[in-house]
């Protein structure tokens, strides 16, 4: 498989439309090529290229913030001496007195697949200010490590954040090059946009489904998203964020594993198991013990489950981690309808709505969990019919089919 970074190093007819353009580059730690050469180093080494200018999005271009919600400060590169701007600082999307650095944008970012990965809005914010203000705009492609499955409900409108900047579901089964192709229509918006496509993506065979498994190394594009299991997980452990549980951060297997000092997992699976049992399809679920080293229950010993999804077990096809952890806040409600289960802090810049409706794009999945009388079925209901329209709403704007 060839990513897009690589097929523009490898064909100079590619690279001959930047000659004389002044490029900005936006890059994050997994922004390299199959040797594992950043692309911003890659880049400046050849001569007839003019990179002028670099954008982090969340936790840096080097991605060192470890934590969410942590800025980054813009800086001078230390190697090639061009500015380095943070959208993730005192500013989320470029600024005009950025973007007269550089005439085209460049984007080389490893997404998960996940509407709320906050490397989705930062390309939407750059196709709106770039079509304003007439640059163009390149994304060399990357694989959707999640696959093209869909799952989830769709953010509701008037509920767009740095989380959700529009109408996806929360696995989305596209690539950042298509989201592009795709935000374009949907914002109505006028700009030069090119996507360097993938070749050789085969997003349906095992056994990476999406993923090059022993063709590429995994370089985690946040600090918690440290291995391909991750991010098969990651639409459905992302919304523990929302709540009182613990997501594993601050553990070796963050966003995989997750739990409480006052769990007891081995009831919550069981719980589950009776309740709906083809929620859990697809992966194992292990009773674990854990004692996160930050954020939350810093220094305390959790009790919870891990999700596996690396073994023969898994089925990419059945595996659902939105419905599975949906399944887990409601079991937990059910068993103690006075669980402190809802978080409430600012989350991702959003201070007057309760974090979980913020992740989820609207208040449907916590007044689903928080109703006696609600069942799987209704909340299935309700995904399905999103996940129905969404299917069709997205066959246009699949480059790889």
């Amino acid at each position: 498989m060839q990513f897009g970074i690589d097929r523009l190093l490898e064909d100079e007819r590619l690279r001959s439309a930047l000659a004389g353009r002044r490029i900005g580059l936006v890059a994050h730690p997994a922004s390299v090529t199959a040797d594992l050469t950043h692309t911003l180093d890659a880049l400046c080494a050849l001569p007839e290229l003019s990179v002028t200018a670099a954008f982090g999005p969340q936790h840096g271009l080097r991605g060192d913030k470890q934590d969410n919600m942590i800025e980054s400060p813009d800086f001078t590169d230390p190697v090639h001496g061009i500015p380095v701007f943070s959208l993730y600082g005192e500013v989320r999307r470029p600024t005009d007195a950025m973007l007269k650095h550089c005439d085209l944008l460049l984007i080389d970012l490893q997404d998960l697949g996940c509407r709320i990965y906050t490397f989705v809005t930062t390309l939407c914010y750059i196709l709106e200010e770039a079509a304003r203000l007439g640059r163009s705009v390149w994304v060399l492609d990357r694989p959707n490590p999640a696959g093209r499955p869909i799952e989830g409900l769709r953010l509701v409108d008037g509920w767009q954040s740095f989380v959700g900047a529009g109408p996806l579901p929360m696995r989305h089964g596209l690539t950042l090059g298509e989201i592009g192709r795709w935000y374009i229509d949907v914002a109505k918006l006028r700009v030069d946009y090119r996507v360097i496509e993938l070749q050789g993506w085969e997003p349906d065979a095992a056994p990476g489904y999406g993923w090059p498994l022993g063709e590429r190394s995994w370089v985690n594009p946040s600090p918690n998203a440290a291995s391909l299991s991750m991010a098969r997980a990651y639409a459905g452990t992302v919304l523990l964020e929302g709540t009182t549980l613990s997501e594993g951060r601050g553990t070796t297997r963050p966003l995989e594993l997750f739990g409480a000092p006052d769990i007891d997992p081995r009831a919550l699976l069981a719980h589950l198991q009776a309740v709906a049992p083809d929620w859990l399809a697809g992966c194992r679920l292990r009773p674990c013990h854990f004692e996160p080293t930050f954020q939350k229950y810093e220094g305390r010993l959790c009790h919870g489950l891990q999700i596996h999804v690396d073994d023969p077990r898994y089925d990419h096809a059945t595996f659902q981690p939105w419905r599975l952890i949906a399944l887990v806040l409601k079991s937990i409600r059910t068993l103690d309808p006075a669980y402190p289960l809802w978080r409430d802090f600012p989350y991702e810049y959003v201070h007057d709505r309760l974090a979980i409706d913020v992740i989820n794009g609207g208040p449907s999945l916590r007044e689903w969990v928080d109703d006696d009388h609600a069942t799987p079925a209704d909340l299935d209901a309700l995904a399905r019919a999103d996940e129905h329209a969404w299917a069709q709403e997205r066959r246009p704007y699949l480059i790889y089919r």
